[in-house]
């Protein structure tokens, strides 16, 4: 449960929003919505206990607990085009060193994502050979199918072409489950089709 209270963020003298509050409920997904460079990116790094809000408040509760700023993270899925992945590593190496770190859910190994992903003929491929579709689709299944409580995703199907985004659309649906916070970033409505609610940052903007 994310809990934003009047929560504004400020660059020199210029308000990117301010006065924003809503309740991001576990098993729901919201969207953040507003035209590029409104200042969705910034509110999910607030979100994701990354960057301080200039004011306001904002509070973690995780099973009925409240959850420190600092241990978000360990709870936390996120998918950005911007994110990058390490260049060198083989995707199996990748898989086998992200999941040390971050658990896939309960049953899926390294090797059931592979074939989630459609990756096969590319297990033994190093990252830099992938085309921009399929590292997206590689950062998107990473955080999908992880064990994480709270999903955020930032225009998630950037470098997707019309397969990719059914494939996306497919798996949303699959890695949303009754305790996941789901927030999407985007001005796509294919991308958020499914949330119950909605941000406009547009709204928060003097």
């Amino acid at each position: 449960m994310i809990t934003a209270h009047g929560l504004g963020r400020r660059y020199g003298r210029q308000w990117i929003f301010r006065g924003l509050s809503h309740a991001f409920a576990p098993g729901t997904a919201t969207a953040i919505l507003g035209p590029n460079g409104s200042g969705k990116s910034t509110l999910l790094a607030i979100l994701a206990g990354q960057l301080l809000p200039t004011e306001g408040e904002i509070a973690y509760k995780l099973s009925g607990r409240a959850l420190p700023v600092a241990d978000v993270p360990r709870q936390l899925a996120f998918c950005a085009p911007y994110l990058e992945l390490p260049e060198d590593f083989k995707l199996l190496e990748l898989l086998d060193f992200h999941v040390r770190l971050r658990p896939l859910r309960a049953g899926l190994t390294a090797a059931g994502l592979v074939d989630i992903l459609y990756l096969q003929k590319a297990r033994h491929q190093t990252i830099r050979t992938f085309s921009s579709g399929m590292k997206q689709r590689l950062k998107l299944g990473l955080a999908l199918y992880a064990a994480a409580p709270l999903l955020l995703l930032d225009e998630p199907t950037t470098n997707l072409d019309a397969q990719g985004v059914a494939w996306y659309e497919q798996h949303l649906a699959e890695a949303r489950g009754p305790g996941r916070t789901v927030i999407i970033s985007s001005n796509v409505p294919a991308e958020y089709a499914t949330c119950e609610a909605a941000v406009r940052i547009t709204d928060f903007q003097q």
